[in-house]
Formats: structure tokens, sequence, C-alpha cells
């Protein structure tokens, strides 16, 4: 199925297609969901020599995982003090070190694999949209102590040297995090896993699935998989295929969009090639592409799955709202994708019974949790390690429907109101 119009459809490396699934075929692992945590599983699978079959409803990377802002940082959704009062200090720790090692691995991966089209940048700045800079030196100090991780502090005067808004203060620049095209990373790691004898099925949805026995079914429109294990990965568009996987996630829409080519008019503002966040709870996101001469802008979220009318006019108003400089460049593509959110905010990683794993909820954080999520499966199905022990607080509760869509909604609104009244002050 075509992509949704984005700026990574447009910039395409690899336009191939792969063929859908229409025979019944036999693996030693059936992967649903050809996303960053299903592909990079299938990956490491193959590596190992096992023989893989990813069945994917629309095409290589066609939901969030090939429509994100192409952040690759550090950390989860939520805070590390957080996940320390869920899992204590040590836990807290190593589960730090491992999106770290996600960091890591996509980097090698890019290399390694010297996939074309993928342009990777160093450099993503936090920003903070208020007077806050004990507080960041902290986080810098705490980084460093705990991780051997280094952070760069940036005063305001530094921080308006590369980004002229009145809205910014402090920041905190990651050096070792990047960002990059995050579809033809997708594809390029399809390439690999069919030269390793993975197959890769497009427009195959799977519509049913036999879980009871020691070997597992899956079943589309016209084939079946047939395998001893089978993993879980289609982040918020996995339906209710797996009814206690789809009970446990909200899927959350995200918005972004692109401007037309105006290099000059935004080298005057965005002086640097680093991505940027900022710190606000319901904050915003964005990177300079094509060599600079347009912006890839993110932020907002709903709970609603369609798109709203005005989508493209509401991300201009953020844009420019933050550099008013900008006032009148034009939005040439808007889009959305649905990120899968847990209530306790963390990936959902392990195994639902024997022979049957789940690679979710990944909202917020993904392309490093994602990355790390399909490497830690890959190793708990062929016994390589127990890392996946890590995510076991974090299992699949219940987020009650349509009562926790609600709720999600109300809390993105109240922290949108505590933003406002955090910068009023």
């Amino acid at each position: 199925m075509p992509y949704v119009d984005t700026y990574y459809a447009r910039t395409l490396a690899d336009s191939r297609q792969r063929p859908a699934l229409e025979r019944a075929v036999e693996a030693d692992v059936c992967i649903v969901g050809g996303g960053l945590a299903g592909l990079t599983a299938a990956l490491h699978l193959a590596r190992a020599g096992k023989s893989v079959a990813v069945l994917e409803a629309q095409s290589i990377g066609w939901g969030a995982s090939g429509r994100n802002g192409g952040f690759v940082a550090p950390g989860f959704a939520t805070d590390l003090d957080h996940i320390a009062r869920m899992t204590g200090r040590d836990q807290a720790q190593a589960l730090y070190r491992l999106s770290l090692e996600g960091v890591a691995l996509v980097r090698e991966t890019v290399a390694t694999l010297v996939i074309s089209g993928v342009d990777p940048v160093p450099g993503i700045m936090s920003v903070l949209r208020h007077e806050g800079a004990a507080a960041l030196q902290a986080k810098r100090d705490r980084m460093e102590r705990d991780f051997g991780y280094r952070l760069e502090f940036m005063d305001r005067e530094q921080v308006q040297a590369s980004l002229l808004s009145a809205k910014y203060f402090q920041a905190l620049r990651d050096p070792g995090a990047f960002h990059f095209h995050p579809l033809n990373y997708l594809r390029g790691m399809a390439v690999e896993i069919e030269r390793l004898g993975g197959r890769i099925f497009e427009r195959s949805a799977v519509v049913a699935v036999e879980l009871g026995a020691a070997v597992k079914t899956a079943a589309t429109a016209r084939g079946k998989v047939a395998a001893r294990d089978i993993l879980f990965a289609g982040g918020g568009y996995i339906g209710h295929l797996l009814p206690a996987l789809a009970r446990s996630f909200i899927p959350i829409a995200t918005y972004v969009l692109v401007t037309e080519s105006a290099p000059q008019r935004i080298r005057q503002v965005i002086r640097t090639t680093d991505a940027v966040s900022d710190n606000r709870r319901a904050g915003d996101y964005y990177r300079c592409v094509a060599d600079g001469e347009r912006i890839l802008w993110g932020g907002k979220i709903t709970t609603r799955i369609s798109d709203p009318r005005d989508l493209a006019e509401r991300l201009r108003r953020a844009m420019v709202a933050t550099y008013p400089q900008l006032e009148g460049v034009k939005v040439e593509a808007a889009w959305s994708g649905l990120m899968s959110y847990a209530r306790h905010l963390m990936p959902q990683i392990g195994r639902l019974q024997p022979g049957v794993w789940y690679s979710t909820g990944f909202g917020g954080h993904g392309m490093n949790t994602t990355a790390i999520g399909g490497k830690i499966v890959a190793e708990a199905i062929t016994g390589e390690s127990d890392r996946i022990r890590l995510f076991a607080p974090f299992g699949l509760l219940s987020t009650f429907g349509p009562l926790g869509r609600a709720a999600v909604q109300l809390a993105y609104w109240s922290m949108q109101a505590q933003d406002w009244w955090q910068e009023r002050g």
C-alpha cells in the first residue's frame, strides 16, 4: 500500500515493493509488524541463524516507525526518577543503560549496512522555555556520574546564538544523540534481513491467530505462517488481534509537518544542524532537513484517530509562535502517526505465554527503545540472554478503553495549561 504523504515517503532511497503472503509457509519465528521493533528483532534472529517471516499489513515502516521526527536519543517517555520508583534504583539504571545501547545499536546498524539516504546528523538540543540553569546542570552532572554519559550545558547566550527565539533560555546538548531518515533506515534493514534469508510480506494483514499449540499460526487473507515463536510488534496499529495487548495501551496520534524550501529564511533563525526539542510537558520538536532547506516540525498529541481538518495550520501556528520570523513560510505536507502508550509510560516487552512475545508501547521515545526492544526479544527467543526480564515490572495493564482515552486527552490539556502557566511566570 502506498505510504502516507510524508517528507520521508517523498525522499525514499529504495522504493521496491514486496509480495503479499499467498501460501502457507513455515518459519522458526513469525513477526507481526514491519516497524522498527519487528525488523530489529528479525535482523538479529536472522543473524543468529533463525528463519523468520515478517507480516506487515501495509508497507515496511508504514506506521509511526517511518513517520516520526527521526530523533535517536537515550531515555524513555518517562523520567529516570519515575522508573526508579517502580523498579528500584539499580534496575532503573540498568534500563537506562539499555536505552544508551539502543542509540549505539541504531548508529552501528547504519554504519555496518551502509544504508543509502539515512543521513545521520549528530546532536540534539533539549531547550528550556523558562529559567532553569541549575536543574539542567544537575542533570548533566548526574548523567556523567551515573552513566559516564556526557551532556553539554548551554547558557541562554549560547542557545540564542543557535536558535533565534525569545522563547528559549538554557539547554542541554547531547552530542552522542543524532537524527536521521527513519524510513530509509527501516527499508535498508529489510534488505539485509532478506539477504540473510528472512522473508518479508507486505500487504499481509494478520486476520487470525492460533496460539494454543506448540506451533503457532498467523493467518492472512490468502496465506498462513506456522512458527514455534510469534512476536507481536505492531505498535499503535496492532488492533484487537491480541486482546491482552490491545487493552494495555492507548493509540495516541502525534503530528508532523515539513515546510516548503526556504533556506535563507530558515538559516536566519536556526543556526545549528542539531535537532531540537523543548522541555514542555506538551512540547514541540523539530530539525532542519534537505541540507537546511526545510524544517520538519512535530508536536501536539490527541487520542483521535482521524486528523483534524486544519492539521497543517495548527502545526504552522505552533512553529510561528516560536519563530515569528517564519511567518509566511508555507507548509508543504503534514501528517500524523499512531504511537502506543501504556499507563506506566514504559515499553511493554515480554512473553505472554510460551512462544508468544510482544514488543510495543514505545510512544514518546521510540527510535532507540524500539531498537533495543527488538534486540532483547530476539535474545530471549534464541536463549542468548534474559535481559527481557528488566521490563517485567511494566506489564500489560488495562487502559480502560474509551475512559482511558478520555483521561489521556484531559491530562494532555492539563499539561498544556501547566506549560502556559510556567512560561508565563
